[in-house]
């Protein structure tokens, strides 16, 4: 005789009506969400592989109907590279997005610090000056701006007009790292000073460390900024091509190949690339400065 196990009633029993309609709305959920994702991610992704494949194709077949290049045209990217004056517009870039955003992170943090961590008759009056700096549109001032720098200090031409002004702060930089700050408790800072810690000392030993991801946040979008900017670099290098910007250049390298697309797109994967590489490395600090910045205000 066989014996037969007693099993639980749960094991045996079939779902009910409602457990099967739950199991089927959360599959749908998921190929719902899983839909939007994959057809958010062509969205954004497309327009980078069509550059990327125009980039690569003849002068005859670029902004044809045929999407995948007949022949890979890897030699574009040299012709872009030996065009006059593009390893120059390169390391103008380079200067102006790299000291803009070393000067930038330098000059705003000890401001970020004292209006998150003092306590001083003014302060709500100084976050509020901070605040409407940034309402104001650089179109607003840029005549008077373009005297000063051409006229009195005689740098038009040049691309130390919109570097220098970074060493005396940038008014988002400093209130996002501010409402950063904000999140580190004050006993920290408290702790430091009764071992010993002058304020320069807290700032460098304590504070700088645990504000890591804020500082990242900010860096990286002056320096997305200071790489894509295109006004800046218009108004007050556009006399002078050997200071001009890869953002600026760009459209004049298009006025100049109006026909050949094909290298068009291929110094904008060139352009594009930098920022891409840098964002894709450095993406988790971003996000964590972005998610953490505003927790306390």
């Amino acid at each position: 005789m066989t014996q037969v196990l007693d099993r639980p009633a749960e094991l045996t029993a079939p779902s009910s009506p409602a457990e099967r309609t739950a199991r089927r709305r959360a599959l749908l959920e998921w190929i719902a969400v899983h839909s939007l994702g994959v057809a958010a991610a062509l969205f954004f992704t497309l327009p980078f592989v069509f550059v990327f494949l125009t980039s690569l194709m003849s002068d005859s077949q670029a902004l044809s109907r045929d999407l995948i290049p007949h022949t890979w045209e890897w030699g574009n990217y040299r012709k872009v590279f030996d065009t006059p004056g593009f390893l120059t517009w390169w390391r103008n870039t380079l200067l102006y997005a790299g000291l803009g955003t070393v000067l930038t992170v330098v000059s705003s943090v000890p401001v970020a610090y004292a209006l998150a961590k003092f306590r001083f008759r003014g302060r709500s009056l100084t976050l509020m000056l901070v605040i409407s700096m940034m309402m104001l549109p650089p179109q607003v001032v840029v005549i008077p701006m373009y005297l000063f720098w051409a006229r009195q200090l005689d740098l038009s031409g040049t691309l130390w007009p919109l570097i220098v002004p970074l060493a005396f702060g940038d008014a988002f930089s400093i209130f996002l790292l501010r409402q950063f700050l904000m999140t580190i408790p004050d006993e920290y800072v408290d702790a430091a000073k009764v071992d010993g810690c002058g304020d320069l000392r807290t700032l460098l030993k304590v504070v700088l460390p645990m504000a890591r991801p804020g500082i990242a946040a900010v860096a990286l979008f002056q320096f997305f900024a200071a790489w894509n900017d295109y006004f800046g670099p218009q108004i007050y290098a556009s006399e002078n091509t050997d200071a001009w910007t890869l953002s600026y250049a760009l459209e004049s390298f298009k006025g100049a190949h109006h026909t050949d697309w094909n290298l068009t797109m291929a110094a904008t994967v060139l352009v594009m690339a930098p920022v891409i590489l840098v964002f894709f490395f450095a993406q988790k600090a971003f996000v964590e400065g972005v998610t953490l910045t505003g927790v306390k205000g």
